[in-house]
Formats: C-alpha cells, structure tokens, sequence
C-alpha cells in the first residue's frame, strides 16, 4: 500500500486530477442535477390577435420564465420551430377566444409541448397552465366559474416513454465510453511501456500512426451503434422516424471526434493512471451531466450552459434525438453536425501536434 502511495505521489498528473476530480464532481452535480427549466421558449398561435390573446401573451412575457420565440396565424407555424429546435411548446387560441372570454362563455386554449424530453416537456405544460390560471383568476369571476378551457398535446413521444429520452443519449455514451476512454488507456499503456518509441525509425508520419491505432476502436463503436439501435427498436419499442444511414452518419463523425479527443488525453499525460482520470474527467463526466442526456441543458445556472457548447455529446444527442424521435433531415440538423465537424478538425490537429513531440 505504501509503494502505491508514493507512486501516486511521484505522478504529479495523477495526484492533480485526483484533487480536482472529486471537487469537479461535487460542483457539476450539485449545479446539474436538476429538473426545473428556467427558460422555455414558447410560440404564439393566434388565429384572430384581440385584447384577450395579448393579455394572456403579456402574462407569459411578464413570468420570467418564458421567452417568447414569435407569434403565427397558423397552426402549421408550429412544426418546423419545433423541428429546428426554436420553440419548446406553443400555445393555440382559439378564433374567437376574446370574444367568448367576454361573453362568459367557455373559451378554448391549446397548449402543444414538445415531448422528445418527457419530464421537461410535461413540466414546461405545467408552468404554462400555472400562468393560465392566474390570468383566470385575475378575471374576478366566481370561484369554480369555468372560463378558459385548457387543453394539452404533446409532440413526438405522447406517452411520454422516458425510454425514448434516454437511449438516443445512451448511444453517445457507449460510444465514449469506446472510444474516448479506451483509446486514452491504450496509447498511454502503450507509452509506458515503450512500444510506441519502436514506430519513430519507421517512416511513418504522427497522423498514420494515430489513425492505425484509433480504426479498431471506430469499428468496434459502429458496431456499438448498430447493437444499441436494434436494441431499443426490437427490446425497448424506440420510434424511429427518420433516415438511418443520416444517423449512422453522425454516429461515425461523433465517434471519430471522441477518438481525437482520447488520442490528445493520452498524448497530454505520462501514465496510463492519468490518462484514464483524465478521460473520465473530460468525457465520461461531462456527457452525463452536461450534455442534456439525463438533465435538461435548460435547467443550468446561466454561467454554466456555455461550457456544454464544448461538449460533444450534446450535439450528437440533438442530432440522434432529432433523427430518432422527429425524424428530421440535415436541413434542421446541419448545425449539430457542422459543430462536430468543427470540433474534430481542431482535436485532430491538437492531438497531431501534441503527439509528436511526445514521441521525441
């Protein structure tokens, strides 16, 4: 035990990540976990805009929990914002809900959510029933007078499956957990025990030979992908609406980005030890917490929700959601996967320059 210790003590990379570590840990769960969304964008459908539709949207816009994202006439305005990701839910007025409001009868309201997150999607209809309410209540009219008759619909996953939430993230997560981490303790055992010092008498250049390490680990996550798909189809009943070789596509561009990043993790530190701290600290841990996976990017602190920018996996979980649940194209989903593309050019490079000194 104490020849382990002062091995410990020795590598400094391992003792530093062991000290930030847990307190990373402690920070990003207590800041994460959480379940209340603290801005939902929401659209507008009025049919016939009158002094009623506006005071209702006023109430909305005065919460400080709503954003409002636009106001339509049509109800086909609420498809593709929720395709390209712009609105959250929509609230529908009925053509004449300022005139029935006033003539004390039953006026009708329809709230739609966006269901791909079930949790957050029927939270979210809840707060905008509260809101509702209180403009109701606002009115003065007798108590138990029925005046606004609410009803709600939820988009793409209506039986609210939280199965259908969690597998399109699962699929990033089995993937770095291949990728990311084992190229990581691969090349930095392969570093430690000096084999990787027998390729610098051969002519290959430092790109070849991360390549020849990392493509066993592609495949081995294609397969991955391909077992955990037929998986939730046939085990777990996931819908499945859009192209699959648009999502096996994406799957390879987010697998080759996480193998960059464990190739630039295992060039960055001297022990297999460090490395694998390493890879759990700046993959493993972020892709669970921070990339929208378990819980809603919308419910960070404001400070926080621009370092899941850097997180690869929360722009693969909006392409496999996206794919999987609405079966949207790359006309809405070109932004995610340019950001990967982005993303994988700069590791390569990184990783490309920061191994071949190492090797020297």
């Amino acid at each position: 035990m104490l020849k382990e210790v002062r091995h410990i003590l020795r590598d400094r990379q391992t003792l530093l990540v062991l000290l930030i570590l847990p307190l990373a840990m402690v920070v990003i769960f207590g800041f994460a976990m959480r379940t209340d969304v603290k801005s939902v964008r929401v659209l507008f459908v009025e049919p016939v805009p009158d002094v009623a539709t506006e005071a209702v949207r006023t109430r909305f816009a005065g919460n400080g929990r709503f954003q409002i994202v636009g106001v339509e006439r049509r109800t086909a305005a609420i498809e593709p914002a929720f395709r390209r990701g712009e609105a959250d839910i929509a609230v529908v007025f009925s053509s004449g809900f300022g005139d029935d409001l006033h003539a004390g009868r039953r006026a009708r309201l329809l709230v739609v959510g966006d269901a791909s997150d079930p949790n957050t999607g029927s939270l979210m209809q809840a707060y905008a029933a509260g809101v509702i309410a209180d403009y109701q209540d606002e009115l003065g009219r007798p108590p138990g007078f029925v005046e606004i008759d609410v009803d709600s619909r939820m988009r793409y996953n209506p039986r609210l499956e939280s199965v259908n939430l969690f597998v399109p993230g699962l699929i990033a997560y089995v993937m770095t957990l291949v990728t990311a981490l084992m190229t990581a303790i691969s090349l930095s055992r392969e570093k430690e025990r000096g084999t990787l010092e027998v390729l610098l008498v051969s002519p290959l250049r430092p790109w070849e030979i991360i390549v020849g390490k990392v493509l066993p680990y592609l495949g081995l996550a294609f397969v991955n992908v391909v077992t955990t798909l037929l998986t939730a189809a046939i085990v777990f009943g996931v819908p499945f609406r859009g192209s699959i070789l648009l999502l096996l596509a994406s799957s390879l561009l987010y697998a080759m980005v996480s193998l960059a990043l464990g190739v630039l993790i295992a060039a960055k530190t001297d022990s297999q030890r460090a490395a694998m701290l390493g890879a759990m600290l700046g993959t493993m841990m972020p892709n669970m917490l921070l990339s929208g996976m378990v819980f809603p990017v919308e419910s960070l602190p404001a400070w926080l929700e621009p370092v899941t920018y850097a997180v690869p996996a929360r722009w693969f979980i909006v392409i496999s959601r996206g794919i999987m649940l609405k079966g949207v194209g790359v006309e809405y989903l070109w932004q995610p996967i340019a950001v990967l593309g982005l993303m994988l050019l700069v590791l390569m490079v990184a990783a490309t320059k920061s191994f071949k000194p190492r090797l020297a």
